[in-house]
């Protein structure tokens, strides 16, 4: 089995990438992010992590979060949120699944890629960058071309604590015979 190297920092931050199982688009999908709300819930319960950012898109989410002094457990955390939000979509919700192949071997649910990406925040310039990465990413992805019509991302908590102004980003001109979105 692989030894993944992961950055380990006990209360650090971290800005982590997390994908569907053949980038499903079904995290948007009312049904999955109720599994996925109450699997964090029940998750930050047991082992707490402050949700510093947060942008959930079609079939993969960006996330920012910042554990307490000392802990630096994250791989945890996904492995149960992971599981709790599979089993609660099999249990009720139906969720879309990937092709078994080894999956059935290790019991997972086919809901989620196998791993995550995860990138250790070094400092508040840092901070800033991934925070602006995470909400532009609806932008970016062509789902709506203002970040304040995407609804589901911290942005708006963002607005209201006076910490991005409504209209960051600004309006995003489509050519329409571009490749994609003039920047």
């Amino acid at each position: 089995m692989p030894n993944y190297r992961r950055a380990i920092v006990p209360g650090g931050s971290y800005f982590f990438t997390v994908v569907t199982a053949g980038r499903q688009p079904v995290l948007c999908d009312a049904r999955v992010r109720s599994a996925l709300r109450a699997a964090i819930i029940e998750v930050r319960t047991r082992w707490p992590f402050v949700i510093d950012a947060w942008v959930l898109m079609p079939d993969h989410l960006h996330c920012i979060w910042t554990l307490p002094p000392g802990d630096s457990n994250y791989p945890r955390r996904w492995s149960v949120i992971k599981r709790l939000t599979s089993r609660r979509c099999d249990a009720g919700h139906r969720c879309p699944r990937a092709p078994a192949s080894s999956r059935n071997r290790r019991r997972e649910g086919g809901l989620w890629q196998r791993r995550f990406w995860e990138h250790c925040i070094r400092d508040s310039q840092d901070l800033a960058r991934c925070r602006d990465y995470l909400h532009w990413n609806p932008v970016r992805h062509g789902h709506v071309s203002r970040v304040a019509d995407w609804p589901y991302s911290t942005f708006h908590r963002w607005v209201a604590a006076g910490l991005y102004p409504l209209d960051w980003g600004g309006e995003i001109v489509w050519h329409g015979n571009e490749q994609g979105f003039c920047e």
